[in-house]
């Protein structure tokens, strides 16, 4: 690696880690070793300049940037669930990234990459051709209809959005000022839907180290039963088969 200081760090003496030894130091800390915590964030540190390189804006030290996906590399490991039986990477990436999106958003800078641009557009295009059709324009038949992961039309369409602050005044008039977070309720985190959660969670521990991937690689990654039986190999039919089994059990669990 060339050698490039950020954040008074030498990037090129950074330490490499393999998903293996990601996940034994994350077995570790789950055991109580709050040793490893320092060592899991600086040999991820890789992954927070491989992610930087996604985003191209001027406007933004690489500095600042680096600190945001830092501290998105932090968050997740510190909520990182050894539960699921995928790699790391995969949940720390998008954490990073939601981190230096929001960096970028703040300071209204982000530059949107061409690939990022045309995807967004092919997305839009495809849901034209669909809502045309009479047929169902969600997230998921947008993504089926262009063999590509739920998770990368929400990210293309994400992009391309506008942001609204909270703080952003929706009514004034004669000095009475309104403000948008008056209006929002959050109806997601009521002490039903908290204990809904945990039900749902302790559920899933429960099933078999299968299952519990193919709901992580359907409802979390957003991926088709195509893409997930082509993963863990096993016929499309199997995942169904599983992921109708996996959810009756988690059902009936939280309706006990």
């Amino acid at each position: 690696m060339k050698k490039v200081i950020i954040c008074g760090i030498d990037t090129s003496r950074l330490p490499k880690i393999n998903d293996k030894q990601c996940r034994e130091y994350f077995v570790r800390l789950a055991n109580g070793d709050t040793s490893v915590r320092e060592e899991l964030i600086v040999c991820n540190m890789r992954l927070v300049l491989s992610v930087m390189r996604r985003f191209n804006t001027a406007k933004v030290s690489a500095d600042d940037m680096f600190q945001a996906g830092v501290i998105g590399l932090i968050k997740a490991i510190d909520n990182f669930n050894l539960a699921f039986d995928v790699s790391p990477s995969t949940y720390i990436v998008p954490m990073i990234i939601g981190e230096i999106k929001r960096l970028l958003r703040d300071g209204n800078s982000m530059r949107i990459s061409r690939s990022i641009r045309d995807t967004a557009y092919q997305v839009l295009k495809t849901r034209g051709e669909l809502e045309r059709q009479d047929k169902d324009a969600s997230l998921e038949n947008i993504a089926s209809e262009m063999n590509v992961a739920v998770s990368e039309v929400v990210y293309a369409l994400d992009a391309i959005s506008d942001t609204v602050s909270l703080y952003d005044p929706v009514y004034n008039k004669n000095g009475d000022e309104l403000l948008l977070v008056d209006q929002i309720g959050d109806e997601k985190c009521t002490d039903e839907n908290w204990t809904e959660k945990v039900a749902i969670d302790s559920a899933i521990n429960v099933l078999g180290e299968r299952e519990k991937k193919i709901i992580y690689l359907r409802y979390f990654e957003g991926k088709t039963q195509t893409e997930i039986s082509t993963e863990i190999g096993i016929s499309q039919a199997q995942v169904s088969r599983l992921e109708k089994t996996a959810l009756s059990f988690i059902k009936n669990s939280i309706t006990v």
